[in-house]
């Protein structure tokens, strides 16, 4: 309930139910209830902008025209692309008769709001726009004495009680308010006391207020996120993206004091058509949430990897956004498939880190030795299950010599039931769950079990913790394998690398310092069982037919690569390439683009998702497999070689872009390693006419993993232990 209903998303739900309850009144005119709650608002969190913003219409309103300035300056200063804070200021500008600062506020709250002015070029209706707005929001409806004392008493009195731990108390206080006879300001209290009872698991009641305090108030938008939020984490989706629909059918939604609740709306069904892998209908909605309010970085950012989801290519398309606009906007995982600068990716990293992580004191000093005999090791995660990360690392846990070291996992994981996840949670000598903890205490746990290096495999991917890693609760902090690149992280000291990933020329590019390896940077699992090669046949492929294949995750694929492929393709006639379904558009895109470049569609043939040994033995249908930039294949490539099937990467300027051609480097497969489209292409047909040469680096690579100079788990863990020792010699 309150994940949504949060406009700060830092509020406990007791007070974003006091935020929603004062909002409504400021929305009704009703200022003279809706300031002392604000002020209250502001007292426990002085950074909140929202109850900055309205106190300052109140106080301008009363004629505090010097304190509504200073409030409104403080909400600018805090949030800068709120564009309704520089609309106030407008008016307070003009009022004092600055006319030209109300000109610039108002042209700035045009740029960020454009539907907040009418014209930002003509000054006379620009004035009058702001006259208009200001008769507007400056109508003050004055309650009746009894109105004043009801509202407020209740919503403190329940404040007071929530915050002493009497949640049942605060319960009572609401619904004796409500059982008065025509009370006022019902739906208000029905709304707060839903949220108490929701919190306090008594969800079908929370849910039978919420529907009648919108039978009081048909537009009480905000209980209809609510109501369709706990829908939601009952595991019902349509039905809540249904709930939140209602919203979008009722015509006063899109009055403009409803516009940041209806993009509330928007991206709520839009991130949950996501998570239901409806791709179209998700970015659908996200475009409409964006012509709402065109100043949603994270938003914007989501549409666009929605389109590379969907290769929907160009993927910056129909919006006002440039492509410096997008990758300003851009998260640190995503800009590694959207760059192939590595200075970018970490001025992006960096800048995520400044806006997000919180700013700490190291817990305990870089390199403090505790003088364990055994070096202590702390592998973080939420990976820790079947995923690509544990895929490849769970026979280093198993590996590791316990006579040298000793591993702690500390998990936040989902348990998903499979016995992958067994056997990794089996490996460790201690598995830690800190999915209940905070990022603070889970730190303390760190420091007390004196854990003399944590290894992050989750970096700044999805589902990573930042502020625990944040605190710097081990002597030494390394980043591996999660995130291919710099984190720009507080106290990450290392990441693990090898020469080829991380040339000396990529340093300046990373925070952390290079713990090299001397063979290869990427653990494996010599473990993984292969099952038997079904034939070509089986897999709907031409017996005699050169097969290219590319199983990198669909979103990986730029219009770039496609086109090196297309071209591959009309140059050797006699092949096809063999790519990964991860959805339907995706598939009917790349269809569309392929005969867009002359290319038949029977050339393209495509994958669907199978159980791992099935995927492993799958490799062994195909020649060839073609890797894409400036993302490459990290897990997948190991697959791809563990099965005997040759890669052909092209190697950028960046970590990420370096991963296959690292795998390669380390068993002497350099003539597969090109760093130029051209070169790339040309490698590729050379490789198609002269069988030969394919044949020979087929064998080199069965060579290479009998010889267990790649696949070799002890001789990495060797190396990486021996590694991490050093750091505190």
């Amino acid at each position: 309930m309150s994940q949504v209903a949060n406009p700060l998303n830092q509020l406990e739900a007791t007070e974003q139910s006091i935020l929603f309850g004062a909002l409504e009144l400021f929305k009704r005119g009703e200022y003279g209830l809706a300031e002392p709650i604000f002020g209250q608002l502001l007292a426990r969190n002085p950074r909140n902008y929202i109850a900055l913003y309205a106190l300052s219409v109140i106080e301008s309103i009363q004629g505090q025209v010097d304190k509504a300035l200073e409030r409104v300056n403080a909400s600018i200063d805090i949030k800068p692309d709120f564009a309704k804070s520089y609309l106030v200021r407008s008016i307070l500008h003009r009022n004092q008769r600055s006319f030209y600062e109300a000109l610039k506020d108002a042209q700035t709250a045009s740029e960020l709001d454009p539907s907040l002015v009418e014209s930002e070029l003509q000054i006379q209706s620009l004035k009058d726009e702001i006259t208009k707005l200001s008769a507007e929001s400056m109508v003050a409806l004055q309650p009746t004495p009894e109105e004043r004392t009801q509202i407020v008493d209740v919503m403190a009195q329940a404040d007071q009680f929530t915050k002493s731990g009497q949640a049942e108390l605060a319960i009572k206080a609401y619904q004796d308010f409500l059982s008065i006879p025509g009370v006022e300001h019902g739906y208000i209290a029905m709304f707060n006391l839903a949220v108490l009872l929701n919190q306090a698991q008594r969800v079908e009641e929370a849910v039978n207020l919420l529907k009648a305090s919108i039978q009081i108030k048909s537009d009480f938008f905000m209980a209809y996120l609510s109501w369709g939020t706990i829908i939601e984490q009952l595991g019902k989706s349509d039905e809540a993206i249904g709930i939140w629909s209602l919203c979008l059918d009722n015509p006063l939604i899109d009055h403009p004091i409803n516009t940041d609740t209806k993009i509330k709306i928007l991206n709520n069904i839009g991130r949950v058509q996501e998570n239901l892998r409806r791709y179209n209908e998700s970015e659908a909605t996200l475009f409409k949430s964006l012509v709402a309010d065109p100043n949603q970085g994270p938003v914007l950012h989501h549409w666009i990897h929605l389109r590379q989801k969907q290769c929907e290519w160009p993927v910056i398309y129909g919006t006002q956004h440039t492509e410096e606009e997008v990758l300003n906007s851009a998260s640190p995982l995503s800009m590694l498939g959207l760059s192939a600068d590595p200075k970018e990716q970490l001025d992006c990293a960096r800048k995520f880190v400044k806006e997000k992580v919180g700013q700490f004191e190291r817990m305990v000093p870089f390199k403090h030795r505790y003088g364990h005999q055994k070096l202590k090791i702390g592998y973080l995660s939420s990976n820790l299950s079947m995923h690509a990360v544990s895929l490849l690392t769970v026979e280093l846990f198993e590996t590791h010599n316990r006579d040298n070291v000793e591993i702690h996992a500390f998990c936040w994981s989902p348990e998903d039931g499979t016995p992958f996840r067994e056997r990794v949670r089996s490996a460790f000598d201690h598995f830690h769950t800190v999915a209940g903890l905070s990022d603070e205490a889970a730190a303390e746990l760190i420091k007390s079990l004196e854990i003399d290096v944590v290894v992050d495999l989750q970096g700044l991917t999805s589902g990573a913790r930042p502020d625990l890693i944040a605190r710097g609760a081990a002597p030494v902090q390394v980043a591996y394998l999660g995130y291919p690149g710099s984190s720009a992280m507080p106290y990450v000291d290392y990441v693990v690398a090898d020469h080829f990933i991380m040339p000396l020329e990529l340093l300046p590019h990373f925070t952390e310092k290079p713990l090299y390896m001397p063979t290869v940077f990427q653990v494996s699992d010599s473990k993984r069982p292969i099952a038997t090669t079904p034939s070509r046949e089986a897999f709907g492929l031409p017996e005699d037919k050169l097969i290219f294949c590319a199983f990198n995750n669909n979103y990986k694929f730029t219009p770039e690569v496609f086109e090196s492929w297309m071209r591959i393709l009309r140059a050797c006639p006699d092949s096809v390439l063999w790519l990964l379904e991860d959805n339907v558009w995706s598939k009917t895109n790349l269809t569309n683009a392929a005969m867009a470049h002359g290319i038949h569609p029977d050339r393209l043939r495509f994958a669907g998702r199978i159980n791992p040994s099935d995927y492993l033995a799958r490799f062994r249908a195909a020649d060839l497999f073609l890797d894409t930039t400036p993302y490459n294949a990290g897990t997948t490539a190991n697959d791809a070689l563990w099965a005997g099937l040759p890669i052909l990467t092209l190697s950028g300027q960046t970590y990420v872009s370096r991963m296959a051609g690292s795998l390669l480097n380390s068993i002497g497969l350099n003539g597969l390693i090109t760093f130029t489209h051209d070169e790339y292409e040309r490698r590729a047909i050379e490789l198609y006419n002269k069988p030969q040469l394919l044949a020979q680096y087929k064998n080199q690579l069965a060579a290479a993993k009998s010889n267990k100079k790649l696949f070799n788990t002890e001789v990495f863990c060797r190396e990486f232990e021996t590694a991490l020792k050093s750091l505190f010699e």
